[in-house]
């Protein structure tokens, strides 16, 4: 296994739901902000919200898309 192409954890955020990822993303961030945790970990979870972050995005970006390509169906059908 190369050094640049990690694993995907079970945490991963493929398959989540949007909110599912939200929700686990607010968790990340809750625990970064209490101050309990040791800097190896911080940085994973830094790493994890990152990834969360991205998919969100991307599922974020996707339905506009859909949206919009709905709508522009709905405009020419009329």
């Amino acid at each position: 296994m190369s050094a640049e192409k990690k694993p995907k954890s079970p945490k991963s955020p493929e398959g989540q739901s949007l909110e599912d990822a939200l929700a686990r993303l607010e968790a990340v961030v809750e625990s970064m902000e209490s101050g309990d945790i040791p800097l190896d970990k911080l940085v994973a979870r830094y790493e994890e919200g990152m990834q969360l972050l991205k998919s969100c995005e991307e599922k974020l970006r996707s339905a506009e898309l859909r949206i919009e390509e709905l709508s522009s169906d709905e405009d020419s059908a009329s």
